[in-house]
């Protein structure tokens, strides 16, 4: 579901309360500035999770690779964006949580309430949403990628992927995926590039389809160096 659809975000905010560090966001669970509904849910999650519609599910946690398969499993088959939130800044536990199915990630500490609330929006849009500290743990994993549970792992012979990944795109098409990288959506590097929103989905389209991506999170895994580039198959003829 499209953020640009919706009049509010419903938002299931799974942790104990302790866990909570906003005490004073959102106020009585709504905010009217940012336009979000709040549900604290917590542990084990999962009746409510998997009966009620929410758009995004904001994970918050102090040990990701641990919690995030958890939740996953409670959602069952009705999977939603997760943005977590956690003082995890290890990069391997970021980098594994995105592969995994996580759509954003805040490390704390890094983001304001105001922030806070865009990056759920964003995450309900399906945009990845990385907050500097995220985004400079990512960039800490490295390049090459011999083993996808070890980001950075160091290989003899296994080629750039970063290099590879920049090679197989074009000039523009590289700056779309360096602002996608950087948490921006479609609309918003529409704005930057002068470009309409139409043509930086069309561009996204074709760079998803040079890199062998799934969709935006791998490719932003791909981009960032922290998941190997997978071999293209041979055309079926």
């Amino acid at each position: 579901m499209e953020t640009k659809q919706l009049t509010w975000v419903n938002a299931a905010l799974a942790c104990e309360d302790e866990d909570w560090s906003h005490r004073d966001w959102p106020d009585h669970g709504w905010s009217d500035d940012e336009r979000i509904r709040l549900y604290h849910l917590r542990p084990p999650f999962g009746e409510d999770l998997r009966a009620t519609p929410y758009h995004v599910v904001v994970l918050r946690c102090r040990e990701p690779g641990w919690s995030f398969p958890r939740l996953m499993r409670a959602m069952g088959n009705r999977i939603r964006p997760v943005l977590i939130v956690s003082p995890c800044d290890d990069p391997q536990q970021i980098a594994s949580v995105l592969r995994l199915g996580a759509t954003s990630y805040l490390v704390d500490g890094d983001y304001t309430n105001s922030l806070l609330g865009k990056a759920i929006w964003g995450t309900a849009g399906r945009h990845t949403q990385l907050s500097p500290r995220a985004w400079a743990a990512l960039n800490r994993t490295g390049s090459p990628l011999g083993d996808a549970s070890v980001p950075g792992a160091m290989v003899p012979g296994v080629p750039d992927v970063l290099a590879l990944s920049r090679e197989a795109l074009s000039p523009r098409e590289r700056q779309i995926m360096e602002l996608l990288a950087s948490g921006f959506g479609t609309l918003e590097i529409g704005e930057l590039l002068s470009l309409t929103e139409k043509t930086v989905r069309n561009n996204l389209s074709t760079i998803y389809a040079k890199l062998d991506a799934r969709g935006r999170t791998d490719a932003v895994l791909l981009w960032l160096g922290t998941t190997p580039r997978k071999s293209r198959r041979p055309a079926v003829h």
